[in-house]
Parts: C-alpha cells; structure tokens; sequence
C-alpha cells in the first residue's frame, strides 16, 4: 500500500481540526523569538532546505532541525544539527517560538500545529509539471463523504488559508513563477524569481568535480562497484497512491536488461517515496538496483553521475536540464493522468512527440540512446533547450538569493550582523 494519499491526507487533517484550533490559539500567546529558526523537509535532512540551513546557520543564525524519523534523528546528529522531534511537544514548541520556519513540502515537515503567525518559507521540491495545489481537484479530494462539494469546499478554504500563511515562495524562473502563483494562490511578491536552492548543487565546481562525487556517491548507496558501468536512473512520478501503471511485465523485464547487458548499462530504479509498485525482475540480475528514498533521501546531487534519465511526469526532468541529460520519457497513461490531475501546458511541451507509451518501446529508445552518439546529443539539446525555459539562474546562487529575499522580507536587511549574508 502507498504510505500516503491525499484522500486519506485530508481525512486526518479534518479529523485534526480541534488541534489545529488550539495550535492557532497557543501561537496567539506564544511569544516568538526574533532570530530563531526551525527547519523541516519530507525527505529528511536534504534538499533545498539543507542548502538554506548551511547558509543561515553560516551567518550566525540559531536554528533547529525537525525530525520525523529516528534515521533523520540519526542523520542530524551526525552532522552535528541540533534537532528534536517534529511532533513531540519540544517540536511545537520550537516552532511556536520561531520566527522562521523553512519547509519544503508542507507545514507537517515541522510541526503543523505551531506554524501560525511564523514568518514561512517554502522551497517547494521541484517545478511543476502536474498541476499541484489549488490548480489540482486532486488536491481536496478527501476519504471522509468523497463525494460532498461541502467538503472540498472546506479543504480548498483551509489550502487557501495556509497558503496565504507563506511569505516566501522561490520560483526557479518567471514562467514557473506564474504556476507557483496560481498553485498557491500568494501574489508576486511572494514569489520572487531566485531560482531553487535545492539545485545549487548542479551549478557549483566543474562538471568533471559533479560527476567524479556523484559516481562515488551512487557507488556508495547502490554498491554499484563498476567504474565503467553506465548509469540509467528510472524515477516515476506519485500517483496519489493508485499502482504505477509502468511496472514492467516479465516479457518487458527481459527486454530492458538485454538493452542494459548490450550496453553494460545499470538501471537504478526510484520510486517515489510516496508511490507504490514492484520493480524487481523475477529473475536474478545485477543490471537493476534500487535506489529510493530509503537509500538516499535527495537524488539531485546524483544525477550528474548519470548517463540518461527515464521519467513520465516528474520534476527530475528539470532537475536533469541542468546537467544537462538525456532523457527518454515513458508514460503510458497520458490522457488519464491528463483528465484527473492535469499539467501546465502540454505533456508534448516536455516530453516532444515521441514518448514512449509502454517499457518495450521504452527499451527501444534507450538502446538507440546508449548506443547512437546522435541520438545522445539530441536528447541532450532538447534538455538544454527545456533547462532555458525554466531556469533563469545556472551561477549556483539560489540560496544566496532565497536567503537575502528572507532577510528582506523580515525588513533585517540593513540591521547589524544579519548583513553578512548580503555581501
């Protein structure tokens, strides 16, 4: 079963409306902190919230971690980050003090009850393809009386109350901008065009030093131990809990490692964290390994140790842009996923004409890809020219510019030691 829904997401959260009251009425009598900040992420202690906490915690600035896992307990206390636990009571109450809080997901990356009335950062994970937020049904589809307009009425007020809670929304370039916008429903000045911080990573060093640590880093996490291997990621997007429809048939299995043994090819498979679907071949091979979340909580520092990408409708694509890599999209429920949950533009607008609708064609794709230079350099180009609309920053200064738009946004900008980050 997948280990969230946004049906059985937005049950609890009506079932948890009291909570949400007296949170709301504790953070009235709890004062905050002027300089204290809490951060949180889905994924754990990674993404761009991690890029941020680096740059604040650099310039003085007194901040905690919140956990919502013993392994994220784990991780923080090895990097030496003072943490506590997100829904404990020290969790409410750090964020009921802080001024700031950072998050990249939603408000349960920290502790959702105690956010009311904190100055809110939210990095989000990725630019949209699929139509998030506001701009989803999906989004307030709820497991209690599914099918009452009451409901959803009720869900898309509380989306849009905290929505308006968020003061900072970086957007990647101004075309994402405007999708972040409608999603949230925030004005322009809510979202200022940065670019992500989580994607610093793709910037900073040469393109040699990226490859070289992140070869190493994949080595480490698949114990893919061949130098020479090629490196193929298969990263598919949430479906709301239903089964992927791409899991590969026996017969398609087979095709897809004759494609990886003609090309000494390894295909790393990551399912999203929130997905579900088996990806294992119901034979023994060392061409497919897994990499998900539980391995490693943030691919994007990976991916420029890789040779190609194959996606259907997920953010990594634009991640992948930057690289840049190519890419081979597979994604065979198209027009369903068109009519319940929607896209931005055209799914074609990403993907070209020539997806692939099933793994056989997938397979033939990628074979051509890893064996046809041409081929590559097409891809190649059709990712730099993606990575042109969508990114206005390649100088790996996003975070700089998040922070110093929160340093403005809280009128600090000009006060004594929280200048440093200005400069």
């Amino acid at each position: 079963m997948a280990s969230f829904s946004f049906g059985a997401g937005n049950a609890r959260k009506l079932a948890s409306l009291p909570l949400y009251a007296l949170g709301r009425v504790a953070t009235v009598l709890i004062p905050r902190r002027r300089d204290s900040w809490v951060f949180g992420c889905g994924v754990g202690i990674a993404d761009g919230a991690l890029a941020l906490w680096n740059v604040a915690v650099a310039d003085g600035h007194p901040a905690v971690w919140l956990v919502g896992s013993a392994r994220e307990a784990r991780d923080a206390a090895d990097r030496g980050m003072p943490y506590a636990g997100k829904r404990s009571l020290r969790g409410f109450w750090l964020t009921a003090r802080a001024r700031i809080v950072v998050v990249t997901h939603g408000f349960g990356d920290v502790n959702r009850y105690g956010v009311s009335g904190a100055f809110i950062v939210q990095l989000w994970h990725g630019i949209p393809l699929k139509r998030i937020g506001l701009d989803s049904a999906e989004t307030v589809r709820s497991g209690i009386l599914p099918r009452s307009k009451a409901v959803r009425a009720i869900l898309r007020r509380m989306y849009r109350g905290a929505a308006r809670r968020i003061h900072v929304l970086p957007a990647a370039s101004h075309l994402v901008r405007g999708r972040l916008e409608s999603a949230f429903g925030l004005p322009d000045e809510r979202v200022p065009v940065t670019g992500e911080p989580r994607v610093d990573v793709l910037s900073l060093g040469s393109p040699e030093s990226r490859r070289s640590a992140a070869r190493a880093a994949i080595a480490a996490a698949a114990g893919q131990a061949e130098p020479t291997d090629r490196l193929v990621l298969y990263a598919p997007t949430w479906r709301d809990g239903a089964s992927d429809p791409a899991v590969p048939s026996p017969a398609e299995w087979h095709a897809i490692v004759d494609v990886l043994n003609r090309h000494r090819a390894v295909l790393l498979v990551r399912s999203h964290p929130l997905g579900v679907g088996e990806y294992a071949p119901s034979f023994a091979t060392d061409r497919v390994l897994g990499l998900g979340s539980d391995v490693v909580p943030d691919v994007t520092p990976l991916l420029p140790g890789l040779d190609a990408l194959v996606t259907d409708y997920s953010s990594l694509a634009f991640d992948a842009a930057l690289v840049p890599l190519p890419v081979v999209f597979l994604a065979p429920d198209v027009d369903a996923y068109a009519r319940t949950r929607g896209f931005y533009g055209s799914y074609a607008d990403v993907a070209g004409s020539d997806w692939a609708a099933d793994w056989t064609a997938a397979a033939r794709q990628l074979d051509v890809l890893l064996a046809d230079q041409s081929d590559r350099a097409r891809r190649i180009e059709l990712s730099q020219r993606l990575s042109a609309r969508v990114h206005d920053f390649r100088d790996g200064g996003n975070t700089r510019r998040v922070y110093r738009a929160i340093l403005a946004g809280l009128g600090e900008q000009h006060s004594g030691r929280f200048t440093k980050g200005l400069r």
